[in-house]
């Protein structure tokens, strides 16, 4: 049994049983068990600036930080944090990374059924306004996505 579930079972049973008998059937020692109390209830500035900090670059990253990025985005700003730190800090502020899963790219088999591909990749025009493109492309505007079109002609 891990120790700090062991400490919380003590504390419950020591209405009924003495401390001491309790400390032996888990196996721990009596003055290891005080100053886990002592140490639990204090609180470690550092600790919880640590805590501040992954909890902004977490929502900086839109919930996408793991604890590797996390260590080495923290190891950038000049903290001493690893990998293992970075993770128990994620877990003592409920953080969690969720990754989107990426758009499946659909390849077309069939020739599309709204508009012939008339040029077959021939863009050289002699004259203007024979053939116009164009694009859309999608952006993420923090909140919502907007869209960007683009249509421009080939001189």
């Amino acid at each position: 049994m891990r120790f700090p579930r062991s400490v919380t079972l003590i504390e419950k049973l020591s209405e009924r049983f003495a401390v001491t008998d309790l400390c032996s059937v888990f196996e721990i020692n009596r003055s290891r068990y005080y100053d886990y109390l002592k140490q639990r209830d204090r609180i470690d500035p550092d600790r919880e600036r640590l805590k501040a900090e992954a909890i902004r670059l977490h929502a900086q990253s839109r919930g996408s930080m793991g604890a590797r990025n996390l260590s080495a985005a923290l190891k950038a700003q000049g903290e001493s944090v690893g990998r293992f730190l970075a993770g128990r800090l994620m877990a003592e502020t409920d953080l969690h990374s969720c990754q989107r899963r990426p758009r499946p790219y659909r390849h077309s088999v069939v020739q599309s059924r709204f508009a012939e591909n008339l040029l077959e990749r021939q863009f050289e025009v002699s004259a203007p306004n024979q053939v116009w493109c164009g694009d859309i492309t999608y952006i993420w505007a923090g909140t919502h996505w907007v869209y960007l079109a683009v249509s421009y002609t080939h001189l």
